[in-house]
């Protein structure tokens, strides 16, 4: 991400002398700009423009505190790193309880005490962090609402999650191994266990873990159903694997905690004296077993009620991840391209009536082909989508289409802007087939077309032409109200813009002068009956 032109220009604003800021130096703007808010799609959607975006830039520097905005490029940068910090975190502190007994290293010890460190500024960082209100609708800067809202919803849980175990582990460490009195050593060892059991309150981390995805989701400058459905498919799948690992941890802590009695299975496997990996590795084999209802992860059925339990509560919370993960992904296959499952849907219905309706296998195929044509497999209804975006959009919309099939038409080349914007939003758009007769000879006709794509042959006994791209036809009818001068049948595919004579007359109706020089025109080009 790169720092938004709009904090900047903020930033530009505010350096005069006496703001309401007191005034800033350079290197005081310069760090100022990483704690407002950027221009992304989400600040874009929420503020609605990018001038709004500027407004609360200026919002939040004359407000004069340190406040950390929602949708800062600090807090999108600092989101990342804190969930693959609390990630790490997960996977390691229970391989640090249940297979690393003392033997961590300085460089295990040293990530604790930074992470517990991190995790004590995270929870001091959080008075300070914007949030963004339930209706989306502004961000919470003002410190005294963030204060009450942290303490009423995450400050216990982040309290409990990070309590410095790391610090206590390191001290009771140290002593241990500068004690060489043996009663002392035995009583410290007892105390290094119970510290390690209560280590596991860390584990509450993944708490924050599901709260950084959100979050992450809601700061994101790519698009906003794509990371959605990204970040939905990686937080379930890194909770299966957090589920695993802790299970296959488990598997190994528990007989670890009963001094590995004679009948364990880490006895039965000569595991006592065999490295981290393999002994890991035993203890995820057993728990992937018991998940899935494979077997017990050895030959031998559990041997006591403690491994019998273990066998137990692994079986269910395999199925508890079986039923999250069925239901998860069918959720995200039931919310992925509903366009085509609603195209899929009008199909089904439009075969079921032209079966009951016993339409001929041709007519049928054409029916099908023309859907195909029309909608390319992506169901919407173009009249409701141009009925909800505002006139504004609606007519620029219309006229990156239309534009430029108007100004083919010798008729409307040299009209005024305002007219040709009016007559483009009474267009309509059509798809013929292959051989489908658009215009008939000699019959009353009611709009005429504009060729989009494909091809038209237009004839009648006189003349022969072949249209494409960009041509239009029937044109007679509409400039005066007669019968089509000419059949115009399409050649491939035709995908045209119709506009009817009634839509015609009533622009006519806002543009007098128009109306005079079209009928001046007509009178030229059609009193001879031929066809231009």
């Amino acid at each position: 991400m790169k720092r938004s032109s709009h904090a900047t220009a903020a930033m530009e604003r505010l350096k005069e002398p006496a703001v309401a800021v007191g005034g800033c130096s350079r290197a005081t703007c310069g760090w100022r700009a990483l704690l407002l808010p950027q221009q992304n799609r989400q600040s874009l959607y929420m503020y609605g423009s990018e001038v709004a975006v500027e407004k609360e830039c200026i919002r939040q520097l004359q407000s004069g505190v340190f406040v950390i905005h929602p949708f800062s490029l600090l807090r999108s940068y600092y989101i990342m790193g804190m969930m693959a910090i609390t990630f790490l975190n997960l996977i390691g502190i229970p391989m640090e309880i249940a297979f690393l007994d003392r033997t961590s290293g300085l460089a295990w010890e040293g990530f604790n005490v930074f992470s517990d460190t991190l995790f004590l500024i995270d929870v001091a960082l959080n008075f300070r962090m914007g949030i963004i209100t339930e209706d989306g609708e502004e961000a919470i800067l003002d410190i005294k609402q963030i204060r009450v809202s942290y303490l009423r919803t995450w400050f216990i849980p982040d309290v409990i999650a990070a309590f410095p175990i790391g610090y206590i582990l390191l001290f009771a460490d140290l002593h241990y191994h500068n004690d060489d009195n043996p009663s002392k050593t035995t009583k410290m060892m007892r105390i290094l266990m119970f510290v390690r059991i209560l280590s596991l309150i860390r584990l509450a981390r993944v708490s924050r873990l599901v709260r950084f995805f959100n979050e992450v989701e809601k700061v994101s400058n790519a698009n906003l159903e794509v990371v959605r459905l990204f970040f939905r498919i990686l937080s379930l799948f890194m909770m299966i694997f957090l589920l695993c690992h802790w299970n296959g941890c488990i598997q190994y802590f528990v007989p670890m905690l009963e001094e590995f009695p004679t009948d364990c299975w880490v006895r039965k496997e000569n595991l006592m004296n065999a490295t981290v990996i393999v002994k890991y590795s035993w203890g995820v084999f057993r728990a992937l077993s018991q998940m899935i209802a494979l077997s017990y992860g050895s030959m031998d059925a559990p041997t006591n009620y403690v491994e019998m339990w273990i066998v137990m509560v692994s079986m269910v919370s395999g199925c508890l991840m079986y039923t999250v993960l069925v239901a998860n992904t069918t959720a995200m296959i039931a919310n992925t391209d509903p366009a085509s499952k609603e195209y899929k849907s009008k199909m089904s219905r439009l075969e079921h009536y032209m079966a009951f309706m016993k339409l001929p296998p041709e007519l049928q195929l054409r029916i099908t082909n023309y859907y195909q044509a029309r909608y390319g497999g992506k169901w919407f209804d173009e009249k409701e989508v141009m009925h909800t975006v505002s006139s504004a959009l609606k007519e620029q919309i219309l006229t990156v289409m239309c534009s430029r099939l108007l100004r083919n038409m010798p008729l409307f080349r040299s009209q005024d802007e305002n007219f040709l914007s009016t007559v483009i939003q009474k267009l309509e758009y059509e798809v013929y087939q292959e051989g489908d007769i658009i215009t008939r000879e000699n019959v009353p006709g009611d709009r005429m077309f504009f060729i989009d794509h494909g091809q038209v042959l237009e004839e009648n006994n006189s003349f022969q032409r072949e249209l494409c791209d960009g041509d239009f036809f029937g044109e007679a009818c509409v400039l005066t109200r007669g019968k089509h001068l000419a059949t115009g049948k399409a050649l491939t595919y035709c995908q045209c813009f119709s506009l009817s004579c009634d839509d015609f007359q009533e622009v006519l109706q806002g543009f007098p002068d128009v109306r005079k020089d079209l009928e001046e025109m007509v009178e030229l080009q059609y009193s001879g009956g031929g066809l231009v």
